[in-house]
């Protein structure tokens, strides 16, 4: 079968609702490789969408997928527990960074896990409000979407979203936004559209994602902290792209001297089969009834075996120690590059979590066609490139943290010129 073939079949089999990057069709995949149905080889710097921090079909994740396959693959955890799902919760209470007693809930998709977090907080204050920030994102459920600070093309003709959402701006340099405006917005927000007695969490990603890699900076989350404590407010880290050693750590908070009350996963903590989870503070998790949390496939059997054996790869492998080394070596080239290259307007990141923005040399205005040319150029030399950012104007690096180093610094080369 062709790409060609298969693409026909696609248009006429699918919604255009559901949009496609690649122009070609994915037969296997194997660490960081991927052939398609002709043949043709790429280096995969999307990951899934930063799924994949330990490779397509790791050995380990694989065996742990196909031993739990020879006992069972659903019962439903809240009908009939196992112990998987319990070890999974100990061990994420163990390693994320909240502070006291923590307990665990598992989901299916991020989305899931951001609208139970919200859930629980709103439970336990009995409070109705949620604020987020421009530029971030939450999935695509109504909740999420009404979250998510982007309009194109998440809200785009989905009609009215749900009541008590507000949004103040992130900080970013390339934006001009400091964190004193952020505070001053959050502050005004306070005054003009929401009393703070009446909000029950504030949510914010420490590295926005689709928003564009935009680091939030310590200043602002110790900020954020206090206002939190002094209103009884719930603090919410959505940690669905930053979890799991992207970033250098296990967790991107780990970077920060403040601890939020609740953390939302997914993405990489399933090495690639569907799991998400909110983790938080024990007396917060305990507040929504039995039988208020949960879903038919949440936390299943075969997602928990994989989770478990990723989190002893993180740990074995000691692959947040390797995404700092990788990371480095990603931004000094990149920071090599811009010097050639005014369309290159910032490089930023944390461990491997890197991006570039790039905008018109001569006005300065974000330059989304400039990022399509540089992916496009990449794709044909066989690199697969994720675009991100509010204006699209953002190149994203997500390769999976076991890519071998001869093939990374193919990559690169690859990367470097299509770049120019």
């Amino acid at each position: 079968m062709s790409n060609q073939k298969l693409n026909e079949r696609r248009v006429q089999a699918t919604p255009g609702g559901i949009g496609v990057m690649c122009d070609f069709y994915v037969a296997r995949a194997e660490n960081a490789t991927l052939w398609d149905v002709e043949g043709r080889e790429y280096i995969d710097f999307a990951a899934g969408i930063a799924v994949l921090n330990t490779g397509h079909r790791h050995p380990k994740v694989i065996g742990a997928i196909a031993a739990q396959l020879d006992s069972f693959t659903h019962t439903a955890y809240q009908i009939v527990p196992y112990e998987g799902y319990v070890e999974l919760a100990e061990r994420l209470n163990e390693l994320a960074p909240i502070d006291g007693p923590a307990k665990t809930a598992f989901f299916t998709t991020g989305a899931e896990a951001v609208e139970n977090a919200v859930k629980i907080a709103r439970s336990h204050t009995k409070r109705p409000g949620v604020i987020a920030f421009t530029g971030g994102f939450h999935g695509r459920t109504l909740l999420g979407m009404a979250l998510t600070g982007k309009v194109a093309p998440y809200k785009l003709s989905f009609g009215s979203m749900p009541g008590d959402i507000f949004h103040v701006p992130f900080p970013g340099k390339t934006q001009g936004v400091t964190v004193a405006d952020s505070l001053k917005a959050l502050d005004f927000l306070f005054k003009a559209d929401i009393d703070p007695q009446r909000v029950a969490a504030i949510i914010i990603e420490p590295v926005q994602g689709e928003g564009g890699f935009n680091i939030a900076p310590p200043e602002l989350l110790q900020a954020l902290r206090r206002v939190c404590d002094q209103h009884g407010i719930l603090l919410i880290a959505d940690e669905v792209q930053t979890g799991f050693g992207r970033t250098g750590k296990m967790f991107a908070m780990e970077h920060h001297a403040v601890k939020p009350d609740l953390i939302t996963v997914a993405k990489s903590l399933g090495g690639g089969i569907p799991i998400s989870g909110v983790i938080g503070r024990a007396p917060i998790m305990d507040a929504p009834a039995p039988g208020g949390l949960g879903g038919t496939y949440a936390g299943n059997p075969l997602a928990v075996a994989a989770s478990l054996a990723v989190l002893d790869i993180l740990r074995e492998d000691r692959l947040p120690e390797r995404a700092v080394r990788l990371g480095k070596q990603l931004q000094d080239r990149l920071d090599g590059l811009r010097g050639n290259n005014p369309a290159i307007a910032e490089v930023r990141g944390l461990g491997s979590m890197v991006a570039i923005e790039m905008h018109d040399p001569e006005t300065g205005n974000p330059d989304a066609d400039a990022v399509k040319r540089v992916q496009q150029k990449a794709l044909a030399q066989g690199l697969v490139l994720l675009s991100c950012g509010v204006h699209g104007n953002v190149l994203r690096f997500l390769y999976p943290l076991t890519i071998p180093d001869a093939q990374f610094a193919r990559a690169l080369d690859i990367l470097s010129d299509a770049l120019g």
